[in-house]
């Protein structure tokens, strides 16, 4: 049952939200929350785990570009959530799982 839900939101994801998350303002978001994360996952496999008594420079960069997206994610939410609602909340769910996504390892181990 919930398989085939997932199949039909994906199906309605294809067909109407398209040409939506072609927008930078859309998939800027996504694409900071993955570069985030991957310089987690990065720091992590290369140093460990490891608690500092200064934050070093992953540490800040990880901050600004979590911070940054907020500007963008607030434009693209004004700007499309009049034109198309559904598409919009979609992609807005989407980055909010991105940015979840990215700040999950840092919660999880500590950073």
């Amino acid at each position: 049952m919930v398989l085939s839900s997932i199949k039909y939101i994906v199906l309605i994801l294809k067909i109407n939200a398209r040409w939506i998350i072609r927008r930078p303002t859309a998939f800027l978001p996504v694409a900071m929350s993955l570069a985030a994360l991957a310089m987690v996952l990065g720091h992590v496999a290369i140093y460990g785990v490891v608690h500092e008594a200064d934050e070093g420079t992953v540490a800040h960069l990880f901050q600004l570009l979590i911070m940054a997206q907020v500007p963008i994610v607030a434009v693209f939410a004004i700007k499309y959530l009049r034109q198309a609602p559904k598409e919009t909340v979609w992609v807005l769910t989407l980055q909010a799982l991105a940015v979840l996504t990215a700040m999950a390892p840092v919660l999880l181990l500590n950073l």
